[in-house]
């Protein structure tokens, strides 16, 4: 592997955002294609992250630390692409459901989808089904990820998959759901896919777009 992606993927895996920064301003002053970059560096170093995660040698204030200096990369890159120099895995719109306000979570597995080549809508938290039927609208979306960390929200999730089968969006999109009450059976019964973690959330979002 090349040494200078090494570096930005080494000080990436650290979490060292204003490292990661320097580092790919200098592999931009030097040439290298940001397309490259990405892809070399940033992408291989967030996979890493993942890996680190799902083996428990990694933990969640970690990850987000490495998210972060993940973003302060391709803050610079990103403007610099050209079309279609980077293919997306996918665009998932991501939410905390109506009358949750629990936010880490939802941005764990949002950032770790963005890592994996996702292009991820984030529409925070306490968002109902209505705004969601917007969303999909407007962004037409491949994934929706919903996450309830109370039992007295999931109920929202169960809302919103029965408003996406009114507005005849339902089958055109896949449904994550996720949180601490959620489970593989609740899944099922409302017609979703269950993750148990930001780490599965991968995982499973590539099974499901393939």
């Amino acid at each position: 592997m090349n040494n200078m992606y090494e570096q930005i993927t080494e000080s990436l895996i650290k979490g060292r955002y204003t490292e990661v920064a320097e580092l790919t301003q200098k592999a931009l002053d030097e040439g290298y294609e940001p397309k490259e970059i990405i892809n070399e560096a940033l992408l291989t170093g967030m996979n890493e992250v993942g890996e680190l995660f799902s083996d428990g040698e990694m933990f969640v204030p970690e990850v987000l630390v490495a998210a972060k200096a993940m973003a302060s990369g391709m803050d610079l890159l990103k403007p610099l692409l050209k079309e279609g120099d980077v293919t997306s895995a996918g665009k998932c719109i991501f939410c905390t459901v109506k009358g949750d306000l629990h936010d880490i979570g939802k941005k764990l597995v949002a950032m770790m989808l963005e890592g994996a080549g996702y292009e991820i809508v984030d529409l925070g938290v306490d968002v109902g089904p209505e705004a969601i039927i917007e969303a999909v609208k407007e962004h037409q979306p491949d994934i929706i990820g919903m996450s309830a960390m109370l039992t007295t929200t999931m109920m929202s999730m169960k809302e919103t998959v029965e408003a996406l089968k009114e507005n005849g969006m339902y089958d055109k999109l896949q449904v994550m759901i996720g949180g601490a009450p959620v489970s593989t059976n609740y899944a099922d019964q409302i017609g979703a896919s269950f993750s148990a973690d930001a780490a599965a959330a991968v995982d499973l979002a590539n099974r499901l777009m393939a």
